[in-house]
């Protein structure tokens, strides 16, 4: 089986109802990132953060996968299947896809403050128990924050995301304005000639060479690309 490996941002999962935070509309006009995604931020007043992550679960909860994400879980019936997501909404895996790769942490989930990463502290919240309350105290006795990668903070997951691209036959991006690094430089370690198709309504790169741009919304240009591919 051929291996294809889907990069995906924020806007595959706008058409499912979830803000995205760089539009004019978007999540950061409303809450700026200094006051709710930076360690700074956690820092100066934990329980406002918490506050706002608890806001976004309950808008997560309300959201469903749409065909773009049913689309991306459709590809593992022919091919083998990595999805790298910027995104920390949790549709990549309600649509089915199995093979999920979160750069910048999980929203159903909350960890240490002292010790993120460390899975003896990680805890994934129910449909029945979304909010952190003020003060709530991971295992290790430190706040419990939200597991998200905060501005400024290392993403661990890039290495494990650009080993996949690496043995990747096929990429396909869809829904990320390649704006945030160090995801928008994942597909510079594709193979030399290396398909890549981006599939986004407002493209801010245009087609050259190996790079396929179909300049549509996710579910739409999926159902092109599936029918190509």
């Amino acid at each position: 089986m051929k291996k294809i490996v889907v990069l995906t941002g924020a806007g595959i999962s706008a058409e499912s109802g979830l803000s995205t935070f760089r539009d004019e509309d978007g999540l950061w006009e409303q809450h700026p990132v200094e006051r709710v995604a930076t360690h700074e931020a956690w820092e100066r007043d934990p329980a406002y953060v918490n506050d706002f992550y608890n806001m976004l679960r309950g808008k997560l909860l309300a959201a469903k996968p749409n065909d773009g994400h049913r689309l991306v879980a459709d590809l593992e019936k022919k091919y083998q299947v990595t999805v790298v997501t910027q995104n920390v909404d949790n549709l990549h895996e309600m649509a089915g896809s199995t093979h999920v790769i979160h750069l910048h942490g999980e929203l159903m989930k909350v960890c240490s403050s002292r010790d993120v990463d460390n899975p003896h502290f990680i805890k994934t919240l129910t449909p029945d128990n979304l909010e952190v309350a003020p003060g709530e105290k991971a295992g290790d006795g430190s706040l419990l924050r939200p597991y998200i990668v905060f501005f400024g903070e290392a993403v661990p997951n890039i290495e494990k995301a650009a080993a996949e691209v690496m043995e990747a036959d096929i990429m396909i991006i869809i829904g990320t304005s390649l704006a945030v690094y160090p995801a928008a430089g994942l597909m510079r370690f594709a193979k030399p000639g290396t398909p890549i198709y981006l599939i986004d309504p407002r493209p801010t790169v245009s087609a050259k060479q190996n790079l396929h741009v179909i300049a549509k919304g996710a579910s739409e240009g999926m159902r092109e690309l599936s029918a190509m591919l």
